[in-house]
């Protein structure tokens, strides 16, 4: 068994029914596989000590955003990368999305969830214990509240819109970006790429007078939305931790928006993007405690439901 698991932790639907009360958008599985990992789909709510014994088990954690009928709804997401390296099974997730939306970053079981893993790997990095974490637009957003401890978004003007990225002089050597081709980020600093669904940034004056969140996160690059200008990628100085207020998934794999690049270079974006979560996962050392506890909890027990007449996503696994 090669590549990794990622789990996917699901939140409610608008109108749950006695079958359908929480559901994962199939194209962040997609992504996940992309990358060399599987999916494990995790449920929200529970409690402290499920929660620190899934930490144990698992490699790191994105956070993710999800929308529905321009209603954005939100799904904390685990990514769980299980790799063989070479003798045993080990069971590993990559990192956890925390998805975008109308849920509070400050007050929610979203919130309660993304801060009990948020202080887990920080702990765990601190001790050598390699834990990365991964927040993609509102996950974006949680990890800048969670790091700062204090709100620091501002609306603005970026809700259905593709932009290239504004790269700053750090992401050439960066962690995230450094082994990107020079032509995929020459398009990407040229080319509107990157898909935007969000109403609120965090600002580059906020994040670089903000003495919490300049000396924890490195600006990779930045955009505007004509008025604002506001931090679109970051990566930790210390930690394995890094954000994305754009989607990489979107690219390969949602089709319903005009706004959704599928360039070649859109494209090859996700990939490279999806290897590098899968990879960072893969130095995690976290485990399942046997074959038979993955095997049960793969998303393959699952099918995902054509949703694309109803829905901007055009499938959904539904719990």
């Amino acid at each position: 068994m090669s590549g990794g698991v990622k789990g996917v932790l699901a939140q409610e639907v608008k109108y749950p029914t006695d079958f359908r009360t929480a559901y994962i958008a199939a194209s962040y599985v997609k992504y996940l596989e992309s990358g060399g990992a599987r999916v494990v789909p995790v449920m929200i709510n529970r409690t402290v000590k499920e929660y620190t014994k899934l930490f144990n088990s698992i490699n790191g954690y994105i956070y993710v955003h999800y929308q529905q009928n321009h209603i954005t709804f939100h799904y904390l997401t685990f990514s769980l990368i299980f790799i063989d390296n070479g003798s045993s099974y080990l069971f590993r997730v990559g990192r956890i999305l925390f998805p975008g939306g109308i849920t509070s970053i400050t007050s929610s079981g979203y919130q309660r969830a993304a801060q009990i893993f948020y202080d887990l790997a920080i702990e765990a990095n601190k001790s050598g214990d390699y834990f990365p974490v991964w927040g993609t637009c509102l996950g974006f957003q949680q990890l800048m509240h969670l790091t700062s401890k204090n709100s620091v978004r501002t609306q603005t003007d970026t809700h259905g819109i593709g932009l290239p990225l504004n790269f700053t002089n750090e992401a050439k050597d960066s962690r995230m970006f450094k082994d990107f081709p020079p032509e995929l980020m020459e398009d990407l600093s040229t080319q509107p790429l990157t898909e935007n669904s969000h109403k609120w940034s965090v600002t580059v004056e906020t994040l670089n007078t903000n003495e919490d969140l300049k000396n924890f996160y490195k600006v990779l690059s930045t955009n505007t939305d004509g008025n604002v200008e506001f931090v679109s990628t970051v990566e930790a100085y210390d930690y394995p931790i890094y954000g994305t207020q754009w989607h990489p998934e979107k690219n390969a794999f949602e089709w319903l928006k005009s706004y959704y690049s599928h360039s070649r270079s859109a494209v090859k974006t996700t990939f490279y993007m999806a290897e590098f979560f899968v990879n960072e996962a893969r130095k995690s050392f976290h485990r399942f405690e046997t074959e038979d506890a993955e095997r049960k909890a793969l998303i393959y027990n699952y099918r995902p439901v054509f949703t694309g007449v109803k829905s901007c996503f055009l499938q959904k696994y539904f719990f």
